[in-house]
């Protein structure tokens, strides 16, 4: 909710976070969608997705629905490095964000 003109609502039937209210670039999954693991959804820049899934499978995977687009799914079960979980949402900003406000961060 720090970053430039973010809200947060719920999107099929989970919270998700928005820029300018219109693109969504986060959404919080928990066990919802066939998941069996605590994890979130995010944009992802080109590559990442296939980077993070095949680098470590065990934290990250290929979301159903919007995995075809780049997202990355992220687990947050067992060890959770809040430092990369704080990059990863601030780049799946950056993805979705018109250049303006991401140049505001």
């Amino acid at each position: 909710m720090g970053l430039p003109e973010v809200t947060e609502r719920v999107s099929h039937g989970a919270p998700a976070w928005f820029v300018r209210d219109k693109k969504m670039f986060v959404m919080w999954v928990g066990f919802h969608h066939g998941n069996s693991r605590e994890a979130f959804w995010c944009a992802a820049p080109v590559g990442v997705q296939e980077e993070m899934v095949g680098e470590d499978p065990e934290r990250f995977f290929r979301p159903p629905y919007v995995g075809h687009r780049g997202w990355l799914g992220v687990y947050l079960d067992g060890e959770v490095d809040w430092t990369e979980v704080g990059e990863i949402v601030r780049d799946a900003y950056r993805v979705v964000a018109p250049r303006k406000l991401a140049a505001e961060m």
